[in-house]
């Protein structure tokens, strides 16, 4: 393959992928005039239509799509070896992206982090916080975060956290009106406030455990929110009952301001782990990561 082959296909997978010849300009620094005009070289060169070109928009065609799919993994594998090369420095380098939700963010990820930016200058970081379920190879991330007995089996995964439990919380202005719930079941007959996941849009269910029995509960209310501060505000001011890791809510537990309900229903369960796929070469900067994450009872 020549030199400007690589270079073309590498402007195809931009355009593509960003669905825009603007967007594609911007993000690799170069005019739509040019892109545009390396696409239809391409084209000509393979005998190919790539794409379909609208005054508004840029969609692939099927021999588009089937170039993607040779396309992708290849670049990704060859992006994924040059970043090895960083091993090679004198200094550790290199950006590692990780999806992963708020609470795991702030209670675990952030104490690691700034450590691990703070003793190597050159390793970035790019946090995506997403309290949904997200496709780390599809987005092209380096790694996830998610509950331990949610990690796809094909993904390695490493124990980053301790034990956790969910806790279900009201004000006691709530409770006076409304009563306390003595069963998971018992949720249908309260304002409930429900929290939806900004990435797949569904709502989250909520699950109960007790002596090795689980219970999912569909819950209804007022009020359905995305932000954890928001829930813990709406439950403060007597607007339902919320669901949350009991880390979040320990404090105004404490205080009173909010009363733990169901808590016989809330066993702990297994904590947060990093996974990554078994494919991955690891860099020497995502090596450093994963061990100043790594749980150490």
């Amino acid at each position: 393959m020549r030199r400007e082959d690589l270079a073309d296909l590498t402007i195809f997978l931009a355009v593509a992928e960003e669905g825009s010849f603007t967007g594609a300009a911007k993000k690799l620094g170069l005019s739509q005039s040019s892109l545009s005009h390396t696409l239809r070289r391409l084209e000509t060169r393979l005998g190919l239509r790539l794409l379909t070109r609208t005054t508004r928009s840029v969609a692939v065609t099927e021999a588009g799509e089937r170039l993607l799919d040779i396309l992708q993994p290849a670049l990704s594998g060859i992006e994924e070896r040059l970043s090895d090369l960083n091993e090679y420095r004198e200094r550790p380098a290199g950006t590692i992206r990780i999806s992963l939700s708020e609470h795991a963010a702030e209670s675990v990820l952030w104490p690691a982090i700034d450590r691990l930016i703070t003793k190597y200058p050159d390793i970035n970081i790019e946090l995506n916080v997403d309290n949904g379920f997200v496709d780390i190879v599809s987005q092209k991330f380096d790694a996830g975060v998610r509950m331990g007995e949610r990690v796809e089996k094909d993904m390695i995964s490493v124990r980053i956290g301790p034990t956790l439990r969910m806790a279900a919380f009201a004000s006691p202005s709530y409770i006076a009106r409304n009563g306390i719930p003595t069963t998971p079941k018992d949720l249908a007959n309260h304002r409930c406030i429900n929290m939806r996941f900004v990435s797949g849009g569904s709502i989250y269910g909520w699950e109960f455990e007790k002596s090795g029995g689980e219970i999912a509960v569909k819950v209804d209310g007022q009020l359905v929110l995305n932000c954890t501060p928001l829930i813990i505000k709406a439950a403060l001011a007597g607007h339902g009952i919320g669901f949350l890791i009991e880390d979040v809510v320990r404090e105004h537990m404490g205080t009173g301001a909010l009363v733990p309900l169901l808590q016989d229903w809330c066993e702990p369960f297994d904590g947060y782990h990093l996974y990554y796929p078994t494919r991955r070469q690891a860099s020497l900067a995502f090596r450093l990561l994963v061990d100043e994450l790594r749980y150490r009872v």
